[in-house]
């Protein structure tokens, strides 16, 4: 009987044995699992940003926005708890990171409707600026609204991005955003139409509370295009605005309105499509060209240097000029010039920056930038001289001059640019997740550097009493200069 039961329990012991083995393996598996697994792309990893294929980064607009419009939006509840969690994580008060953006909720008439106005409109290629270029194309390279505000929504389970949180509660912020679509309402809307929600837009803005707490010193405005918000700009002019450029000349902007210390530049989006580092070093053999452009020909302002140009380089060996604008056929034709030439010539326009810039820098087309007064996005972070030439108006008309600059510089300083391009065309795509490194990141990383003079001035302006006899302001600030020479 002992030895029967003996026997049963040894038989009733094994299969609680196995099932103790199974479990511990299963742990130990989980363990190995978790500890090597990676936490996600480091801002600064060369390899693949998101291995899962459901969030393959989508980097055209259209197709980005249509996917956007099909989705619910998101509740707030939803991210709430995960985002608190994350809000107190670094110690380095005030420089935190990520910061902190509320992200206001304004009515559809200021976002939504308008995304579906381009949506429903945008194959309409009749539609055409004065100068010949096609609307919808234009708000595109000055879509960064759509692509910041996308990310800032986007479900946490979809964000890579770790140098930004979105917060739920204002008091908890440190920046505001507007995500109002300032161009898209330009061009598509009828103009008393866009000047009245202009107005409304306005109002909306400033009756919010925390507005009036900072004078707005705290919120951020994209205003992209030079005409964006422009008749009621005046009203908003201690905002941050996300800028193309700074227009020195006061063509586009008022005195005081815009300056580097409060403002943000962001590239535009690109035209052409992404010639990565296979790709720089597939067509190297094809960049027969020595320096080529393709635009308008004849601009206003600072752009009158173009005309200069084309009667200095027209018909000299080497040089390829057409004229030409950013449609469709455009866009295939200066994919395709750029792709065949070592060097593109980037001169100012109506402003000092144009999208053809980036539409270089992304082709692996070494830029030749002659605009006097240009200032660039990001450039407290990226050193535009490891890819880009840098010559100056005055230098660049004299007869032969430019020529014999570009046909001086070795091959090797000629592959060192081309690699750093490779390298630096990341920070000026676009895309759906937005990726580490990218623009939506690095703009985060610049705004970090403008936290501390933001609360300065703003809890400056809540103390400061009506009889104190100076107002600091950071108007004092010299213009761009720019000289030639050999930057590597």
């Amino acid at each position: 009987m002992m030895r029967m039961g003996g026997k049963q329990m040894t038989r009733s012991k094994s299969p609680l044995l196995v099932l103790t083995l199974v479990l511990a393996a299963l742990s130990l598996l989980f363990f190995f699992l978790f500890s090597f697994r990676s936490d996600g792309p480091t801002p600064f990893s060369d390899g693949p940003l998101h291995p899962n294929p459901i969030y393959k980064p989508e980097t055209s607009f259209v197709a980005s926005l249509e996917r956007f419009l099909r989705r619910p939006p998101p509740s707030d509840d939803l991210l709430f708890n995960t985002d608190t969690q994350r809000l107190y994580a670094d110690p380095y008060y005030p420089l935190t990171m990520p910061i902190r953006v509320y992200v206001y909720d304004m009515p559809p008439k200021f976002t939504f409707d308008l995304l579906r106005l381009f949506i429903t409109s945008y194959k309409d290629t009749s539609n055409l600026t004065s100068n010949g270029s096609p609307v919808h194309r234009l708000i595109e390279q000055h879509s960064i609204d759509y692509w910041l505000w996308a990310d800032l929504i986007a479900p946490e389970s979809e964000r890579l991005l770790k140098s930004v949180v979105r917060v739920h509660r204002q008091e908890e912020a440190d920046l505001f955003y507007v995500p109002f679509f300032t161009t898209i309402s330009f061009f598509l809307m009828e103009k008393q139409q866009c000047k009245s929600l202009y107005r409304e837009a306005l109002k909306w803005i400033t009756d919010q509370p925390a507005w009036n707490r900072s004078g707005g010193r705290d919120h951020i405005i994209p205003v992209h295009h030079p005409w964006s918000f422009k008749s009621v700009r005046r009203f908003v002019k201690n905002a941050i605005w996300l800028l193309p450029d700074m227009d020195s000349t006061g063509n586009w902007y008022k005195p005081g309105q815009v300056y580097l210390e409060k403002d943000l530049i962001l590239p535009y989006v690109a035209n052409v499509d992404l010639c990565d580092a296979r790709c720089v070093s597939e067509t190297q053999s094809r960049r027969t060209t020595l320096l080529f452009f393709r635009g308008r020909l004849k601009r206003n302002a600072g752009g009158k240097i173009r005309a200069k140009l084309v009667a200095e380089l027209s018909g000299a060996e080497g040089v390829s000029i057409e004229e030409g604008t950013a449609g469709e056929g455009g866009k295939a034709a200066a994919q395709n010039g750029m792709r065949k030439s070592i060097f593109c010539l980037n001169p100012a326009g109506d402003t000092p920056s144009s999208a053809r810039l980036f539409d270089a820098i992304v082709s692996g087309c070494i830029p030749v930038i002659v605009s006097d007064e240009l200032e660039l996005p990001f450039e407290g972070i990226l050193d535009y001289r490891k890819i880009a030439l840098f010559v100056s108006s005055s230098d660049a008309v004299q007869p032969g001059w430019l020529l014999t600059y570009l046909r001086n510089i070795s091959p090797a300083q000629i592959e060192e640019m081309r690699q750093n391009l490779a390298k630096y065309s990341r920070h000026f795509i676009y895309s759906s997740p937005a990726q580490p490194l990218g623009p939506e990141d690095l703009v985060w990383r610049m705004m970090a550097g403008k936290l501390v003079n933001i609360k300065l001035h703003t809890r400056r302006s809540q103390r400061v009493v009506k009889e104190s006899r100076s107002i600091c302001t950071c108007d004092c600030r010299r213009p761009n200069s720019t000289t030639p020479g050999h930057l590597l």
